[in-house]
């Protein structure tokens, strides 16, 4: 180790506080990417284990592969394990109970298929030939038929078609039914017989509307037929983008049709896999937009703490300098010192980073655990990659931190530095401050404002520290809003667990069929509404912008300058209407006034545009609070149009009620009353008027098997508990990242500006005390110091605003690659900056200040350095 070395571990070691608070910068910085790095990958890898856990594993499927084609899938260099599976079919359930569910759903699968998908047995052992079967516990539990494990089924096996015995019904269909009567017929049956070897517990893949209880039988490729066709569900070796291109490509060589190919998007997307050109060009981009946050971020941070510890070894490069050391041994001492905080700083960072998120994933997991399937936990997820990407970005962060101070170091003359003299080659016009300024705020503001036009440089880091923090706070609220946004916006925004229909006429004993329904004794929230399709002539400039380019073009699409808009409107019971007026700000007593027929308009809609590959927010309607709307209703198989009524817009929102989905383009969704709607339809007969019961249920099936059990034959139920729990969890993981982003960038940016002016201030002793020493009071020291509080957030704002809206919009076309909503400045976390700026610098000063207020006058002007 050479010299210059020596001596700079010397200087580290004498000025420990120093040492300390730069090492601790660092700490900081590395933490904060650390926890980005695990708490993304994290979230990845519970996302995939519960997708795992609930839809089972496999990234690739073949459909309807003979044997040979199956052969050459398997034999794939990329298929690590191969899963068949066929559904053989359905066949009636004698004696079960539920009406809405008559048949068993019988697949097969191989016994890999058994152990990639999630089946879970209850008693008993699986299936290991193909006369052997696990039943679904449900059979017995919902369906009262008791089976056991050793009885014998002897099963007519066909396919179910609808009432034309046109279109074939899978199990996501439910049960096609009219007045209450089936309409599907079986057809192709073949008898099988089935011994009964274990009970399983009901598939979570089994959509809880489906029309027939699974059972599971074996199969293997010994099994197929020449003629016979199966499913290949293939796990990969190697889960990476070329999986498309390489599957279709297997596909064409086999003469597999490439429409029969699927690929599990659903689980792929979270290993960062997807054949979506927008979704890669969103992530790619964000990617870049925050990364480059939290290394602005870090930069920061780590460049004051190291122009401050240059700022204080000016006098000691000084004398090396005056030794003979040259420029490239200073620049290599401030670079070697960056080397040895690295050292220290980047393994403790990282695992205060690690231990960090352990300690908030501990926390969190109780408040997530009701929103997890499958049984798995939010744990720390470290990979070889996430840690090298912490470890290389920490020390590009160092070394950039570092190369500035250290080019400014090796610069400094010897004589200079000795005699510190660097900061103080001033001109008079250089602190030149107007007349206006002293006689608007008096003589401590014009200090205040000389102090910082003599210290620029501590003046401009001081501000520079403060602009960082303020892009930071916004460009990443701003993102974690927009996040937020747009995975509503992608979601299906199912908000409710079971919905019960019926398409009856509306009668007192419907109703209360519904309130009896609806005060079961699990469900905790309901909305009945009855709802019906109507018509609506809107003018052209009042439509959609969607709809305008192509009406422009074809002006046939239009009548008398007006286009026809199908009105969705459902009326509300009168409890679920008070609260959702409540909750939007519309009026009530309005909304239930028969004799002023009034309704509230969703006016702004989320729609995904399938050419453009975009999830789209709009306004369905531009209309006013006021404007009134003619409703038309057809009638006949001629559709007759004739008139119904009129109806005033009372209020326009973006929200919609439980149960409600928003209309798409060329459509408007109306809530209103049931006095209004009763009102409106008077006494004209109106086809296909519906009911609905939403509901919400702390246990969705139990309550689906009560509603069952009342043997209602014109109830249809869908249990949609699942999607609703799906889209629940990804909001609140989405917002406890996205809070716990939040709070992380706050306490960095906080600390970041406490270090920059505590110490700025520090270094001014000397200052402080000449102008103590030539008479300023207490009083006129404060006001300074408040002036200077002021002078620093005005500057700060003025720069970090503008910059923050630009990082800002950065985002928001990023974002736009994969959805399209207009860009609006987030104003209330404006507000909080604007005022968090000035009371966090008044803070920090006073803080300062009040340390050297303590401080001896003589000592003080005797202190060459701190």
């Amino acid at each position: 180790m050479n010299i210059i070395n020596k001596l700079t571990i010397r200087h580290l070691k004498q000025n420990k506080r120093r040492t300390l608070v730069t090492i601790l910068g660092v700490i900081i910085s590395v933490a904060m990417v650390t926890a980005v790095a695990t708490i993304t990958v994290s979230f990845m890898e519970l996302l995939q284990r519960q997708t795992i856990a609930s839809d089972g594993e496999w990234h690739v499927l073949y459909n309807d592969v003979n044997k040979e084609q199956l052969e050459a899938v398997k034999n794939d260099e990329a298929t690590k394990t191969l899963v068949i599976s066929r559904d053989r079919g359905y066949a009636l359930l004698e004696e079960g109970q539920n009406r809405n569910k008559p048949y068993l759903f019988i697949k097969e699968y191989n016994a890999e298929g058994f152990e990639q998908f999630p089946i879970e047995l209850s008693q008993g052992r699986l299936p290991q030939k193909d006369n052997e079967v696990v039943i679904s516990e449900e059979i017995v539990e919902n369906a009262k038929v008791n089976y056991e494990i050793g009885d014998r089924l002897i099963l007519d096996i066909g396919k179910r078609f609808n009432k034309d015995s046109v279109q074939e019904l899978f199990q996501r269909a439910p049960l096609q039914l009219e007045n209450g009567k089936k309409t599907e017929t079986l057809k192709g049956s073949i008898t099988k017989s089935y011994t009964v070897v274990g009970i399983i517990k009901r598939p979570t893949w089994e959509p809880t509307w489906a029309a027939g209880y699974t059972i599971i039988t074996y199969i293997d490729e010994s099994m197929i037929g020449a003629n016979e066709t199966v499913n290949a569900s293939v796990v990969l070796n190697k889960v990476k983008s070329s999986l498309y291109t390489h599957a279709e490509e297997l596909a064409k060589k086999n003469q597999i049709q490439v429409d029969k190919i699927q690929f599990n998007n659903s689980l792929l997307r979270y290993y960062g896999v997807t054949n979506n050109d927008n979704l890669n060009n969103t992530i790619y981009s964000l990617s870049a937009v925050i990364m480059g946050i939290i290394i602005i971020g870090a930069v920061s941070l780590i460049y004051n703490a190291f122009a401050i510890s240059v700022s204080e070894r000016s006098r000691h490069l000084g004398m090396l300098s005056s030794v003979g050391a040259t420029k490239r041994q200073k620049r290599n001492s401030v670079l070697f010192e960056a080397a040895i905080i690295g050292l220290i700083s980047i393994p403790l960072g990282i695992l205060c980073g690690l231990g960090g998120m352990g300690i908030t994933f501990w926390f969190v997991n109780p408040m997530i655990q009701g929103a997890l399937r499958g049984g798995v936990t939010l744990t720390v997820s470290v990979t070889p990659l996430s840690i090298l990407a912490a470890c290389v970005i920490s020390m590009l962060t160092i070394f950039i931190s570092a190369y500035l101070p250290a080019r400014k170091a090796s610069k400094i003359s010897a004589i200079d530095a000795i005699r510190q003299t660097a900061d103080v080659k001033l001109t008079g016009k250089a602190v030149k401050t107007s007349k206006f300024m002293r006689k608007l705020f008096g003589i401590e503001a014009e200090i205040g404002l000389k102090n910082l036009k003599r210290n620029k440089r501590r003046y401009q880091a001081t501000v520079f520290s403060l602009v960082i923090s303020i892009v930071l706070f916004l460009a990443v609220s701003f993102f974690t809003a927009n996040l937020t946004k747009s995975l509503e916006l992608s979601q299906d925004g199912v908000n409710f667990d079971i919905q019960v229909s019926m398409d009856n006429e509306y009668t007192e004993t419907v109703d209360q069929l519904m309130k009896s329904i609806a005060s079961l004794d699990n469900v905790t929230e309901y909305s009945l509404m009855r709802e019906l399709t109507l018509n609506a002539w809107v003018k052209q400039e009042s439509m959609a912008k969607e709809l305008q380019d192509p009406l422009n073009k074809d002006k046939s699409m239009l009548e008398n300058g007006r286009y026809r808009y199908y009105i969705d409107l459902h009326a509300l019971n009168e409890e679920s209407l008070q609260a959702y007026a409540d909750k939007i700000g519309a009026d009530y007593e309005q909304l239930v006034n028969p004799d002023n027929l009034t309704g509230i308009v969703i006016e702004t809609i989320p729609y995904k545009d399938r050419e453009a590959e975009k999830y789209v927010e709009t306004k369905a309607i531009n209309t006013k609070i006021g404007e009134t709307i003619d409703l038309f209703y057809t009638v006949g198989e001629a559709e007759e149009e004739r008139h119904l009524n009129q109806i005033e817009i009372a209020a326009l929102t973006d929200q919609s009620p439980m149960g409600v989905f928003p209309a798409g383009v060329g459509g408007l969704t109306i809530i209103v009353s049931e006095q209004v709607l009763d009102q409106l339809m008077g006494d004209k007969e109106i086809p296909n008027v519906h009911t609905r019961l939403l509901l919400k249920s702390t246990d969705p099936m139990a309550t689906q098997h009560q509603i069952e059990d009342l043997k209602e034959n014109n109830l249809l139920i869908y249990n949609v508990y699942r999607s609703r729990q799906q889209e629940e969890q990804m909001i609140l993981f989405m917002s406890v990242f996205t809070y716990g982003f939040i709070v992380l960038i706050t306490a960095i940016s906080i600390a970041n500006i406490f270090n920059t002016i505590s110490t700025s201030i520090s270094l001014r002793k000397r200052e402080f005390a000449m102008l103590k020493s030539v008479g300023m009071t207490p009083k006129g020291f404060s006001k300074m110091i408040n002036y200077e509080s002021i002078f620093y957030g005005i500057k700060s704002l003025f720069y970090g605003l503008p910059i923050s809206i630009i990082v800002m919009y950065l985002i928001h076309r990023s974002l736009m690659n994969s959805f399209s909503y207009s860009f609006a400045l987030p104003w209330i976390s404006i507000l909080y900056v604007i005022a968090a700026v000035f009371i966090i610098v008044s803070s920090a000063m006073l803080y300062s200040s009040a340390k050297v207020k303590k401080e001896n006058i003589i000592d003080a002007l005797k202190q060459e350095n701190i």
